[in-house]
């Protein structure tokens, strides 16, 4: 059953949270858009587009927006309670900080457990939409936008410019196209003005032109030579495909062996997959390896010593391996030899590429699983941070609190920028690199829970200017 005072911190706990997801949230999703302000820009894209590549990046920040909102939150909860002295009092009627924690610490648990699904199922969905929507907007051609004297490059194997473009916007002026053939050279049309229309059904841009001249460069077949053909014309019609700028939709399939699309089921199965492929190209290797380093045992040779046997064969003393070789054989044994040293060095260079990529490619799903729960874990360990810190400090709002939230957010996102970096220039194991946050965090934590409960004046300045007069003070007595 909950009890008045659980009713209250969780009254108190509510709205900041609410207010502080929706903000930092807000936050990474400008940062988003500003690092693909350039691929957006031009492109002639609806507002229901950029909803949905807005929606699907944000939804990837969720897990990240998590930890640092329930962090903050906390910190402005307690502290709001310490500055109103309504922590005191509930101090003073007997009850711990641990049993004033207790209903924000379910909370917590519950924000947790929403963070991991999110994080395995909700994800690695809207991380699939937000590649493909990308995918679309970054191959999508710009916004059909002509302007004077500046040549437009939207159509694929065209380039289109124009002297004048009239008021009306459809009368044109010293026209110049060029269409590209994908031969060695260009085609030229160039018309002293002419008229742009969009075809009835809306699938083509007619270009209407008048008074000009078409140039045709050709290749004659199997020779150097070229053709040059001048065709002069009072009216020539040109039609471009819009289909071309309008966006394209790729097929979801093309993204999805991604790891960043994957559950942990699926990863899991991806990793019993990758612990199977040593053995597999082990033995590969081993078969093609065969052909130039297994040699078979000559018939009639005992169980001797190697040269006792070249000596069972050949019958003669020989000095040097060239002297088993007669004199015209030499190159051709030499060539040989060279040649499977060479195979055997690619097929072994080939061999240890493979078994670093597999290296790799494991790793990165290593880290994909952990990272999924350590960041539902990080909520935890930083709301144990963050009541502490409230209560100690004793003050509410946006002002101290959002310092202290940053300090320690920044603590949490380098530690986990660091540790995935360890991990994949294999520096640290997967289990501690992206576990380094909670692994160094959570001590903090509990040191500052422990000062909390017995009223520390760890952030309080006057607890300092007391220990820094009584240190000057044993200065001056202290002889010299």
């Amino acid at each position: 059953m909950f009890k008045k005072l659980d009713k209250l911190i969780l009254k108190a706990f509510f709205w900041p949270f609410i207010a502080t997801f929706f903000i930092t949230l807000f936050v990474f999703m400008m940062q988003i858009l500003w690092k693909y302000i350039d691929d957006l820009v031009g492109k002639g894209l609806d507002f229901v587009t950029l909803i949905e590549f807005l929606v699907y990046a944000s939804a990837t920040l969720v897990t990240l927006a998590m930890p640092i909102s329930i962090l903050l939150s906390s910190i402005m909860t307690f502290g709001k309670l310490g500055e109103n002295f309504e922590l005191v009092a509930i101090k003073s009627s007997g009850i711990s900080l641990l049993r004033f924690m207790r209903p924000l610490f379910f909370v917590s648990v519950l924000f947790s457990g929403v963070a991991f699904l999110f994080a395995n199922y909700i994800a690695p969905v809207a991380n699939l939409k937000f590649a493909v929507i990308y995918h679309d907007i970054y191959e999508k051609s710009p916004a059909f936008d002509l302007k004077d004297g500046v040549f437009y490059n939207g159509f694929k194997g065209f380039s289109i410019k124009v002297g004048k473009k009239e008021k009306d916007k459809s009368t044109l002026k010293d026209v110049l196209i060029y269409e590209q053939d994908y031969g060695l050279q260009d085609n030229t049309i160039i018309s002293e003005k002419g008229k742009m229309t969009v075809s009835n059904d809306k699938k083509f841009l007619e270009f209407l032109l008048q008074n000009g001249n078409r140039y045709e460069e050709k290749v004659a077949a199997n020779s150097s030579k070229t053709e040059f053909i001048n065709l002069g014309f009072k009216e020539y019609n040109k039609l471009f495909d819009l289909s071309q700028l309008n966006l394209q939709k790729t097929s979801d399939s093309l993204f999805m062996n991604n790891i960043r699309m994957k559950t942990m089921r699926q990863l899991n199965e991806d990793l019993d997959s990758l612990k199977k492929l040593p053995d597999v190209a082990y033995r590969q290797t081993k078969l093609q390896l065969a052909t130039y380093i297994d040699f078979e045992k000559p018939s009639g040779i005992k169980h001797e010593d190697s040269s006792k046997k070249v000596f069972a064969i050949t019958n003669t003393k020989a000095k040097a391996f060239n002297d088993l070789i007669p004199d015209s054989l030499q190159p051709v044994v030499y060539d040989q030899a060279l040649n499977n040293v060479n195979n055997a060095k690619n097929i072994v260079a080939i061999a240890a590429s493979d078994a670093q990529t597999r290296k790799g490619d494991t790793i990165q799903h290593k880290i994909e699983w952990h990272k999924k729960l350590s960041l539902s874990v990080a909520c935890l360990i930083l709301f144990f941070i963050g009541a502490p810190i409230g209560s100690i400090i004793r003050k509410g709002g946006l002002g101290l609190p959002l310092v202290t939230a940053l300090i320690f957010f920044m603590a949490f996102y380098l530690l986990n920028i660091f540790g995935e970096k360890f991990t994949k220039d294999s520096v640290l194991p997967p289990i501690v690199g992206m576990w380094l946050p909670v692994i160094v965090l959570s001590p903090v934590g509990f040191f500052l829970t422990y000062k909390a409960m017995h009223d520390s004046q760890l952030f309080n300045k006057e607890f300092y200017f007391r220990l820094l007069k009584k240190m000057r003070s044993l200065r001056t007595v202290l002889p010299k």
